[in-house]
């Protein structure tokens, strides 16, 4: 699921967006298990639960605020190949200036409609794509939820180096995905009205809704992949659960904004996930690109259950669809 994070200021208006997606799909594609990951959606479509994500970080606002986020997402399958995706946010703001007051509500709900366009086995290879929906009106204004709606389709992507030639064996555990999102926000513009308490007169204050570039990826490294399709090193098990990654998460610019295609937001999140057969716990970092993403390094983590593989003949199941055997990450073992 695309579950944007918003760098809301206490005036109700984002200073600077950073996508960062509670992944909420595992993918089994040959030999290649591609975990669910926090920053950006991997390509999967399966039956999950992210409970909870919680991050914490610094804005990018003047002056900054720390941000506080509690999230939780659910993705269910109504085909083997489609799924719907529901997410919700809950953000604490807090003030560095103790004069300012602080705030805290929901985000706008968002559904995402995701369908696995392609997958090659053979190659490690997956695509899919979605539209995220973002429901304006169903959060609180005041942590800096917006009045309209968003819409995002958007594509994702995932490679695994599993079909590298066995001089190349060591790399064979990488794999890389990546999703590329267009918002689109269903107002151009959005205009406040006040009244200047000095001379009473009316004004209109204009804020331009910008076209936005989501796009990120990840590179990892996987060691039950490892152990499973290339060598058994004798690793402690607890080493050979683990998956070390980073991640990208970016926004930029496109259109209707004086700074289209030169502010690009976002951050770089390296970190870990320990991979379970039916949940997976992941840490990582977010370390801010420029100011206007952030002050200072933040962190994201969550846990996240694979309901197809807790249940394959129940609520893991496609509600079209006999029950699938459930894919291990550990294949071979």
């Amino acid at each position: 699921m695309c579950n944007r994070y918003t760098r809301a200021g206490l005036s109700g208006l984002a200073i600077a967006l950073i996508p960062l997606s509670g992944g909420v799909a595992h993918e089994i594609v040959g030999n290649r298990f591609f975990p669910a990951t926090i920053g950006i959606d991997d390509p999967g479509v399966n039956d999950e639960l992210s409970l909870p994500t919680v991050d914490s970080f610094k804005t990018g606002d003047v002056p900054s605020v720390r941000q506080r986020d509690v999230s939780g997402e659910f993705s269910k399958r109504i085909t083997e190949d489609f799924a719907v995706i529901l997410g919700s946010t809950y953000t604490f703001l807090s003030p560095t200036d103790p004069t300012v007051p602080g705030a805290n509500g929901f985000q706008n709900l968002e559904t995402t409609f995701k369908y696995r366009l392609f997958k090659d086995p053979a190659h490690e290879f997956v695509i899919s794509a979605g539209l995220t929906i973002e429901w304006g009106g169903t959060g609180a204004a005041s942590i800096g939820a917006e009045p309209f709606n968003v819409y995002t389709p958007t594509i994702y992507f995932g490679k695994g180096l599993g079909d590298l030639p066995d001089t190349l064996s060591w790399l064979r555990p990488i794999a890389v995905t990546g999703q590329v999102g267009y918002a689109i926000p269903a107002r151009n513009s959005t205009t406040t009205f006040s009244i200047d308490p000095d001379s009473g007169a009316l004004t209109a204050d204009t804020e331009f809704n910008p076209h936005m570039l989501n796009w990120g990826g990840t590179i990892q490294y996987s060691m039950p992949y490892l152990k499973s399709a290339v060598m058994d090193l004798g690793l402690p098990e607890f080493i050979n659960h683990l998956i070390p990654l980073v991640e990208a998460t970016l926004q930029t610019p496109l259109s209707n904004t004086f700074t289209s295609g030169t502010t690009t937001t976002g951050t770089i999140n390296p970190g870990v996930i320990w991979v379970g057969n039916k949940f997976q716990i992941a840490v990582e970092a977010l370390i801010p690109i420029n100011r206007q993403s952030g002050t200072n390094v933040g962190v994201i983590a969550q846990l996240h259950f694979y309901l197809d593989d807790i249940d394959p003949s129940g609520i893991g199941k496609p509600i079209f669809g006999g029950p699938v055997r459930p894919a291990s990450p550990f294949a071979g073992n």
